[in-house]
């Protein structure tokens, strides 16, 4: 990686700006060396707010400033993207797309022959340094490429490079695994209301719990069984509730939330 990497983002949601913004926190870059296109004025103002950097209209502005470009739109506005850019790069770009569910090959097609291209599939938790992200390698993109694509996302959380054919799977599991782990963290909260403490306590020691447990498996390494064995005590208080979350199906619907996501995913790269 280069001391000065000029990034731009062709898109400037909620997504782009996480990663804007984490990318600024680890020190990758700075404000003047970031550059955001969106049709969208509330999007733009939101994103320059947040970031500091400068935001214009059209995407072709941003491929004229960056040689490194992030696809940031939503997945069904991804092929109008490659059009306003197909035939402005050359060589030297390298195109990072992070929108759900589309192919390697649909970005190389829209974009042209040889062009440098990674499908990355990043998590919104990158605005607070703990993203989990997994990308894959296009045709023509070197493995300079992918140390600079796991460079970029480690310094938000952890990156793994992996076949494509798997991203639609990190897709169901990572990439909409926010949201369901936000889910678990308001439904703990409100337990805790209905068993008697205030709202903000109870959200409070929701979210530690669920912090402190993921830490407890990525640290010691040992199996998510093996550390929920540990607070099982025979005849105690865990058993029941785990007993109820077992009658309520619980694990099951977590498992079927990430293969239907996963398999959502797959029809928009099919659409």
């Amino acid at each position: 990686m280069s001391a000065r990497l000029t990034l731009g983002f062709l898109g400037a949601g909620k997504m782009a700006t996480a990663l804007a913004k984490g990318f600024l926190a680890a020190g990758l870059v700075k404000p003047e060396d970031l550059l955001a296109s969106d049709p969208a004025q509330s999007a733009r103002d939101a994103f320059a707010k947040v970031v500091g950097a400068r935001t214009v209209t059209a995407n072709i502005e941003v491929a004229q400033a960056a040689s490194l470009l992030v696809m940031a739109v939503k997945p069904d506005q991804v092929p109008d993207a490659l059009a306003d850019l197909r035939g402005s790069l050359n060589r030297n770009h390298l195109l990072l797309s992070i929108a759900a569910g589309v192919t390697l090959a649909s970005l190389e097609a829209g974009l042209g022959e040889g062009m440098r291209v990674i499908r990355v599939m990043p998590n919104t938790p990158a605005l607070v340094g703990a993203s989990a992200t997994a990308f894959a390698l296009g045709r023509a993109a070197s493995a300079q490429d992918g140390q600079l694509a796991h460079k970029l996302f480690s310094a938000v959380g952890v990156a793994f490079e992996v076949k494509e054919s798997l991203l639609d799977a990190v897709t169901g599991l990572s990439g909409s695994g926010p949201a369901y782990v936000c889910l678990v963290i308001e439904a703990l909260s409100d337990g805790g209301v209905a068993a008697g403490l205030p709202r903000e306590v109870a959200t409070r020691l929701a979210a530690q719990t669920v912090l402190g447990a993921a830490k407890l498996v990525l640290e010691t390494g040992q199996h998510p069984g093996a550390l929920k064995d540990m607070v099982t005590s025979p005849g105690g208080t865990t058993i029941e509730g785990l007993h109820e979350l077992e009658n309520g199906r619980v694990r099951a619907a977590f498992i079927n939330a990430v293969r239907a996501a996963a398999d959502k995913s797959r029809k928009l790269g099919a659409g």
